[in-house]
């Protein structure tokens, strides 16, 4: 992957980025369809893991539009293939079991293709230098997948306006997307993309507990948290950022 020949570059790096991904998806499908952890936990496990893993392999791409938009090729190949697998139009057991939380695969017609066009919205439109691509795809990952998980094994205090989610969820969630933020901001200035400063880090702070704030409202259960996490992210990200 020559720096003097960034297509080639990019290309090359969006097939790594892609085979790690569809191999981390495939993997989880097989955990899934094997039955080895609960399905409601791989879910969230997919849920985490493979937008932050795809964030890894954002320096590998140049700057500018071009990486931007063959990095997001990426994520966008699975809104194509939510859209296919949720009409029915193409049939993959494991992959329906692994992202879906009563094996419908209707069901990847909501929160898996929010999930998807979020982060490939984010790629295009603010990429690796932004904040706020940072922010909007650790809360979705980290901060949403994590809630759900400390929220099912230790939430006995629920949330008076919203019995369906509790402190211990709401809690984890801002630590987890805070802390991942934090994490990648870190990473990124090692290549030069993004400069560390506290107020950065207050940002962030901001915008994990937005997100937990939302999430934690009736109306992320109706809607859908895929879809309010990261519209929180993206409108809050762009006034403290």
């Amino acid at each position: 992957m020559s720096p003097e020949n960034p297509v080639v570059k990019d290309i090359c790096a969006a097939a790594l980025a892609g085979c790690v991904a569809l191999s981390i998806l495939r993997a989880w499908g097989e955990i899934a369809k094997r039955g080895i952890f609960d399905q409601k936990l791989n879910r969230k496990l997919v849920h985490i893991s493979v937008g932050l893993v795809f964030m890894l392999f954002w320096p590998l791409f140049s700057s500018g539009p071009q990486g931007a938009v063959l990095a997001a090729l990426i994520p966008g190949v699975n809104i194509i293939r939510m859209l296919l697998l949720g009409l029915g139009l193409w049939k993959d057991e494991a992959t329906v079991k692994s992202m879906s939380r009563f094996g419908d695969n209707r069901e990847l017609l909501k929160g898996p293709l929010y999930y998807a066009s979020a982060v490939t919205l984010a790629c295009v439109f603010y990429w690796r230098t932004s904040p706020i691509a940072i922010a909007t795809i650790c809360n979705l990952c980290a901060g949403d997948g994590v809630a759900e998980i400390v929220g099912r094994r230790f939430g006995r205090q629920k949330i008076p306006y919203n019995r369906n989610k509790s402190f211990a969820g709401s809690i984890a969630m801002a630590v987890a997307g805070f802390t991942a933020s934090v994490g990648y901001m870190h990473y990124f200035s090692l290549f030069g993309f993004v400069q560390e400063s506290w107020e950065m880090v207050l940002g962030f702070f901001i915008v994990s507990l937005s997100s937990a704030i939302v999430e934690s409202l009736a109306i992320s259960t109706e809607l859908d948290d895929n879809l309010t996490v990261p519209l929180t992210s993206l409108f809050v990200g762009s006034l403290v950022f």
